[in-house]
């Protein structure tokens, strides 16, 4: 039987996976106890112990604020452990799924970024997420690294349930209007995720062997963090019950962060789809979805 290994099971996208991936094989979502990646050994020891034929590595240090002051932390997370985690797969002959950013750009185009397109991160997190991308790439794994945006989902720390929260507290929300991006469901992550491995295991896409490289998984289309918050909020199915009044479209200069974003990171999703034949849903739809 295929075994598919999951890191960060609790997480947005490794709670999504577990389902997506239950019809293909053996699941064995690990969590920061048993899968702590800034335990070099325990890595290893976890991967030799169970010896997937995919390990889906859905952990990381998200808190892009906090990266700033915890440097250390954050590159062994994200930068340190895939290298580790690719170098173990390919001992026992497994491939890699790595999930990584449009963080990895500055934001200073105004056209969709393409894989091609030079990463120039603008902060620590997007620093340490390269440096994620370019460990794997090194160990030449059977690899996808999947760039994806603006995460959001119904379980988990994030600015959907953020959002949704504030909404039925407070009367006024500023929402940055400036910064462009793919707002992206946690479950389109895993359910492309699980169509990837299908395909492999039906011989119905190229083998990660000889497609191995950077894709870009998010959603079609693009908004502002406004009007993201703008749409969601209209579906909110207590939209009743909700307090907020006014939604005001504010600059990022209105709302001074640790770290900078970047203004523009939408992300053009042509490759992934040709070379797999899958088609990304608008990001308007998974917000219909997910409110339903």
């Amino acid at each position: 039987m295929t075994k598919i290994l999951v890191s960060g099971r609790n997480g947005q996208v490794g709670h999504e996976l577990r389902r997506t991936l239950s019809t293909l094989g053996e699941v064995i979502a690990l969590g920061r106890n048993e899968l702590d990646l800034t335990n070099a050994d325990q890595i290893r020891e976890q991967i030799h112990k169970y010896k997937p034929n995919f390990i889906v590595n859905a952990a990381a240090y998200t808190a892009v604020d906090q990266a700033e002051s915890d440097v250390d932390l954050a590159m062994q997370i994200n930068g340190t452990a895939p290298g580790i985690i690719a170098e173990a797969a390919k001992q026992i002959g497994a491939a890699v799924i790595h999930y990584s950013t449009d963080y990895v750009f500055d934001g200073s185009k105004t056209t969709p970024y393409v894989e091609a397109d030079t990463p120039k991160p603008i902060g620590v997190y997007g620093k340490t997420k390269l440096a994620g991308e370019q460990a794997i790439q090194a160990t030449d794994v059977p690899h996808l690294i999947l760039r994806t945006s603006w995460v959001y989902g119904r379980y988990g720390n994030n600015f959907y349930n953020t959002i949704l929260r504030l909404a039925h507290e407070r009367e006024e929300l500023g929402i940055v209007s400036d910064q462009i991006g793919c707002p992206t469901w946690s479950r389109t992550i895993a359910e492309t995720t699980a169509q990837l491995i299908a395909q492999q295991l039906a011989g119905a896409a190229p083998s990660f062997s000889d497609c191995s490289g950077v894709y870009n998984l998010v959603s079609k289309g693009e908004t502002s963090w406004h009007g993201f918050a703008k749409a969601f909020l209209e579906l909110d199915p207590n939209k009743a019950q909700q307090k907020l009044k006014t939604l005001k479209a504010i600059g990022t200069d209105d709302y001074p962060t640790p770290a900078k974003r970047p203004a523009y990171s939408v992300m053009s999703t042509e490759k992934l789809e040709s070379t797999f034949k899958l088609c990304m849903p608008p990001w308007q739809q998974s917000v219909e979805l997910i409110s339903e």
